[in-house]
Order: C-alpha cells, then structure tokens, then sequence
C-alpha cells in the first residue's frame, strides 16, 4: 500500500486536525456561524463519510455536498430517452454499471433489461466498439455518461470508430462541464457558500485555470484535491487559510496528479469531437448555457440523437421528480439528504426514488451507507 497509506497516517491526520482547528478558532467560526465549503466532487463526499471527516473537524465548517456525480444530475427525461433507445429491437444498448438502476419515469434500465432489453454494462466505451465489431448486424449505442474525466475516453473511441468506418456504432452523449454548474450556484442569491474543494479527477484532464473565474470574479478560494483523508484534510485547511489571510486563489492540492494546464491529449481529443451544446437541462439546477457537450458534425454518423432523432435534436420533454423526492435541492447544497422526507423510508439503495441513492458518487448514498441506521435515525 505504499503511496497510499501515507495519506491515511493518523498521526498526521491529526496534526492536520489541530491546524484546522486553529485556523477555524482564528476565523471566528462557530457552529451557528459557520464556513460553508463545499466539496464539487461526489467521490470527495464519499471519502468524507468513509474516513468520517465531517466528524472528525471542529464545530464551524459545514460541508456542502455539490453536482459533482455525473448520473444524478441527470434529469429524468434523459433515462427515459436512453430506455427508448435500449427498447429498440435493432439495439445493443451499452452503459457503466453506476446508470444501470437510476429510475425514469416509468423504469430503469434494469428493469428495461430484465423485461427483454438488450442492454450490456461496460467498463469502457472500448468494449462497447468490441461488442459492435462482433455484432455488425445490431446498432450499438454506448451511454456517453460523466464530466470531464471520461469524456476523453468517448472521443478517442469514436475516433477509433470513424477510422474503422463502424457505421453500427454510435454514442448517446450526456457528457457535461464541471465550470458551468459552479458559476450557477454562485449566482443564486440563496446559496451561501464561502470556499471549494475542487475536483481531483477533473482537475487532471481539465487542469486548474478552467476555474480561475471563481476567485476573479466571486472572489472565492478553491482548493483541487485528492481522494485520500489526508489529502482532503490538507485541502480544508489550505481553503481555510485563505478564508483568514483574505486570500481568493486556485490552489493545487493534487499537484501529484493534476498537472496545472491539464492533460494535453484529453483535451486535443475533446476538441476534436464535442462543441459546447448552447445549453443543457441539470436535475435540481435546470437548464444551463454551454454546460453540455454534443458531438460535432464532422463525426455526426456515430451521434446516437442524430441517427434516432432523439434527445436534444428531437423534441424537448421536460419532466417533473417524483412527488417528495429532493434530489434536486440536496444535489445543490440547499438540503441535506436526512432532511428529504424520503430518506430511507420512501427512497433505500434496494428500492430507490432518485438518482442520488443509487448512484456511487450520490449524497444520499453516502449518508445511507456510512450513517446506516443513525442517518435514517436522524431523518426521523
């Protein structure tokens, strides 16, 4: 475990709590008058739970839990889209297992499978131009699903599919732009949010000056940080500095992995294949400008939506949550998942109402599997 157990050393963890501790204290922080971070990244908001950071830091910071899980700011109507694609007879429909059990409308794609879908989970976007390679009489379409981190992989295999001529092979595209979100949530006069922990995976594709706005123009700090407990500790604090020394800068905790222009092949093959869609529906946040990606028109024969006219080149359906469901507000900080009325009653990981309870990087699924019965508890 070597390079990973030194970011779980308790010892140092708690020099680093003591630090936070201080710096909170010289802040003024309390617990009724708090520093509201928040954590952009799903996979960060596990980490938190898992290694119990929320319980670990004084009183004074309160984590905020962002958009940062790709499936559940999906809305509704675009699960519904990708059964009607599963459903169809020519179809071998292709998708990361975390999609699988997201709810429409009417089912999820587990259920469309077990009533007769072919529909085939994936690790990557290569096994579905595999599947299309070996099944030249099927349509293959692979769920184009996550921000930045996967998007390259997409592009560099429909790439791979325009050099080989696989006309059977197409991608319904939902990948979408971490940048575009924050600034929304920083323009809504209700949200009170004082620092961020920025995402590390992204950050590695994207780099770290795509945020630069935030400190310029909102005058607030962000930290990009790793995945481990030390490595989140360390991010607090560096926000946390800031926040006393009346600093807004973007900071680089990650500088391991994320490098500070990005990743220059990603980003060369994100160019290439997507352009910004003028804009794109977020669950919870609506509709926002040039937060989408959409495949161009040099590479439009492998575009699920234009081969099937379906999605944004067909006919717009707007579809309402489910009655009592709150993923829309706990997605963007405005609740927290033990405040919806259907945590663990009406919405549990075996029989889920929204996204953010299936999903591996879901709030809700956090709270559910690190707070357990205490969590459902709570919410009573």
């Amino acid at each position: 475990m070597k390079y990973a157990e030194e970011f779980r050393d308790p010892v140092a963890a708690r020099a680093v709590l003591d630090e936070i501790t201080k710096v909170v204290g010289e802040i003024g922080a309390t617990a009724d008058n708090p520093v509201h971070i928040m954590e952009i990244c799903g996979g960060h908001t596990h980490a938190i739970f898992r290694y119990g950071l929320d319980k670990l830091t004084p009183e004074g910071i309160e984590f905020i839990h962002g958009p940062g899980c790709p499936v559940c700011v999906l809305p509704m109507s675009r699960v519904d889209e990708c059964i009607e694609l599963a459903e169809r007879p020519e179809v071998i429909f292709t998708t990361f297992g975390d999609a699988m059990r997201v709810p429409g409308t009417q089912k999820s794609l587990m259920q469309a499978k077990a009533d007769g879908a072919d529909i085939r989970m994936v690790y990557s976007p290569l096994d579905a131009l595999e599947i299309a390679r070996r099944n030249p009489d099927r349509e293959v379409v692979f769920f184009g699903l996550g921000f930045e981190t996967t998007t390259p992989s997409t592009a560099l295999s429909i790439q791979q599919a325009a050099r080989e001529e696989l006309g059977n092979f197409s991608v319904f595209c939902n990948h979408i732009t971490v940048p575009p979100p924050i600034k929304a949530l920083l323009d809504d006069p209700h949200m009170v949010l004082d620092g961020f922990v920025g995402p590390g995976h992204v950050s590695m594709v994207i780099g770290v000056h795509p945020y630069d706005f935030i400190a310029e123009d909102y005058g607030k700090p962000l930290v990009v940080a790793g995945f481990e407990p030390l490595d989140l500790l360390q991010s607090v604090l560096m926000v946390l500095e800031q926040i006393r020394d009346g600093r807004c800068e973007i900071e680089n905790q990650y500088s391991r992995v994320v490098p500070e222009h990005g990743n220059a092949v990603s980003l060369a093959a994100i160019d290439d294949v997507y352009e910004a869609r003028p804009s794109f529906e977020w669950r919870g946040l609506g509709e926002i400008d040039a937060s989408g990606l959409r495949i161009r028109d040099t590479y439009a024969a492998f575009d699920a939506e234009e081969k099937f006219n379906i999605g944004y080149g067909a006919e717009r359906r707007i579809v309402e949550e489910p009655e009592g469901c709150s993923c829309g507000a706990v997605m963007t900080g405005r609740m927290k998942p033990v405040a919806c009325p259907q945590f663990g009653k009406g919405c549990t990981p075996e029989m889920p109402l929204g996204a953010l309870m299936v999903s591996s990087e879901g709030a809700c699924a956090a709270y559910y599997q690190y707070g357990g019965a205490r969590a459902v508890e709570a919410a009573e």
